[in-house]
């Protein structure tokens, strides 16, 4: 287990590197049970699921998930299908974000993107069997005292339904090529990218069965994590290489899609992103102390270079 260290300085160090790394191969495994194997029927089908499950992604939002239910005393058994279901809707969400009718993208995480390797249609239909599976996935956790299995499929429905994820990236596609406002473009972000993680948290709370309070605060801080999120990819789109980022970059500019750093400047930007942090820490004030991973993982997020 990765654990509180005592630095040189005197001040309590997260090993954030162990913490993750141990997050990301428990929920590997998980995902590997969760879904069918590569020579189940439709064979094509499956490894092209699996192509883009299992394609290095960093597992941020299944790492928010299990420090969230840490947070609020649970362990990580509790919160891991929650974990799986969330990360299935966002592999999906970026399959199809990477279509020829969405951003055309070639690249996602250093490798080639879904449909480049099985082609459009098997890429639509891979993201719609990972979209149903995190249902399938969700109704497989057991109830719990605050929360029925009705409350946590309209929660991941809700984040990943037309107000919200899809929501967003409508609004993204419907606002290329037009001047934007910043509150424009903070609608897309708060729908596009904030939504799923704020339901990351939140589903790892009520995995711990959390009471009214933590919920509240949990809510809070993946709002604020999730568009800082946001700004920051805005801003590496801009600032990094395609080789960095393992997608390509300076793509937001080329299909004139509105970003912070186009409305606001660079500079401003990053003091949006490290404001809206500081008010994802103020979140957590009501753990007492005992959310010191998703403190750690704000952090990450915010100084993240790809």
């Amino acid at each position: 287990m990765a654990e509180t260290r005592t630095g040189a300085d005197g001040a309590n160090a997260f090993d954030l590197d162990t913490y993750l790394k141990e997050v990301t191969r428990e929920v590997d495994r998980a995902l590997d049970r969760y879904l069918p194997s590569a020579t189940v029927k439709p064979a094509t089908l499956h490894k092209a699921m699996r192509y883009s499950m299992f394609a290095g992604g960093k597992r941020m939002r299944p790492a928010l998930c299990v420090a969230a239910a840490e947070a609020c005393g649970a362990n990580r058994a509790q919160a891991m299908p929650l974990a799986c279901a969330v990360e299935c809707i966002h592999t999906y969400s970026l399959i199809h974000d990477d279509l020829p009718a969405m951003d055309n993208d070639d690249f996602r995480r250093g490798k080639p993107t879904n449909h480049k390797v099985f082609g459009e249609g098997i890429a639509i239909l891979a993201g719609d069997a990972l979209l149903t599976r995190a249902f399938e996935i969700a109704a497989q956790c057991r109830g719990w005292r605050r929360y029925s299995h009705k409350d946590v499929i309209i929660e991941i429905a809700e984040a990943a339904g037309s107000k919200e994820l899809v929501g967003g990236q409508v609004a993204d596609l419907e606002g290329e090529g037009k001047d934007l406002t910043a509150p424009q473009l903070r609608y897309i972000h708060e729908r596009k990218t904030s939504a799923l993680i704020r339901c990351s948290v939140r589903l790892g709370g009520i995995s711990a069965n959390c009471n009214r309070t933590q919920l509240l605060a949990l809510t809070d801080f993946g709002h604020y994590v999730g568009l800082a999120f946001q700004v920051i990819d805005d801003i590496l789109d801009v600032t990094r290489s395609t080789e960095q980022l393992g997608k390509t970059a300076g793509k937001d500019a080329a299909a004139r899609k509105a970003t912070y750093p186009a409305i606001v400047g660079l500079e401003k930007s990053r003091k949006i992103a490290r404001d809206l942090t500081r008010k994802a820490y103020g979140a957590l004030d009501a753990f007492h102390g005992r959310a010191t991973a998703l403190q750690a993982l704000a952090t990450y997020l915010l100084n993240r270079e790809h």
